[in-house]
């Protein structure tokens, strides 16, 4: 099978430009005034299953939307909008959220907005990276687990090279699951005491997960992290999230798949 090209989206530049000015200095008051430069902050994305209703229905041959016209067109479509439609609450809330706090290092422009998608055989991806129907059909191909080479070296190749960019001071924060090794045992490896994750994800579910990323994102207040080395993985469920305004999928997701949530890995 030929797989396309996959490429960083000609219009994605000039929204990382904005969202780098906006995330990159940080002003702390001294005794000298002098502006304060946060170290760059990354974040590490599970990826959406491709298992799921709306996956299936993307692989059909003449699946009508705009969507499923994109990614059987070369120039295909950001892989974060794709996970977005196919993982439903959860993805988005960790899309939102990834792009509203990254500060990911300048002149590295494989890391895009800061948002990286872990991909099951291409290994760290931006969420802005355009991917055609063949690199989902290639994805669906591999399992993802900590055992797999397929999945796992690609995986630690980009994460050797991500530690790299962002320096001894640069931070990496996943937002998937920190529950079993299949993400955290390559990152482990590679990034040690410095793999960090939300505090707040311990005993919720996916949804709840989604749920407080969104709500993270609109208030504009970031959530604690801890480290996933030595972290407790499992916990009491915390108190249900106080409702929030329902925000229905894009018309432009196209199709009529009912918008319930697919799970996400």
């Amino acid at each position: 099978m030929g797989v396309t090209r996959i490429v960083l989206g000609a219009g994605a530049k000039k929204r990382l430009g904005a969202r780098r000015s906006r995330a990159r200095v940080s002003r702390m008051r001294g005794d000298d005034s002098r502006a304060s430069i946060a170290p760059p902050r990354v974040f590490l994305l599970s990826p959406a299953r491709l298992d799921g209703a709306r996956a299936r229905a993307l692989f059909e041959p003449k699946r009508p939307g705009q969507l499923a016209s994109a990614l059987r067109r070369r120039e295909g479509a950001p892989i974060g909008e794709v996970f977005r439609f196919l993982s439903g609450l959860y993805f988005r809330g960790k899309l939102a959220y990834a792009t509203r706090f990254a500060r990911p290092p300048d002149g590295v422009a494989w890391i895009g907005s800061g948002a990286l998608v872990i991909t099951a055989n291409r290994g760290l991806l931006s969420a802005e990276t355009r991917v055609c129907i063949e690199h989902l059909e290639a994805f669906a191909e591999t399992d993802i687990h900590h055992e797999e080479r397929s999945f796992y070296a690609p995986l630690v190749r980009d994460a050797e090279l991500l530690r790299s960019a962002i320096g001894d001071e640069g931070e990496v924060v996943l937002l998937g699951s920190i529950a079993n090794a299949k993400y955290t045992a390559p990152l482990l490896e590679v990034f040690g005491d410095r793999l960090l994750f939300p505090r707040d994800f311990v005993g919720r579910g996916d949804m709840s997960r989604g749920g407080l990323l969104l709500r993270a994102t609109e208030a504009g207040v970031e959530l604690a992290y801890t480290k996933v080395l030595g972290a407790t993985l499992r916990g009491k469920r915390p108190p249900k999230l106080e409702p929030r305004r329902s925000t229905r999928a894009s018309a432009a997701d196209g199709g009529a798949i009912k918008p319930r949530a697919a799970r996400s890995a």
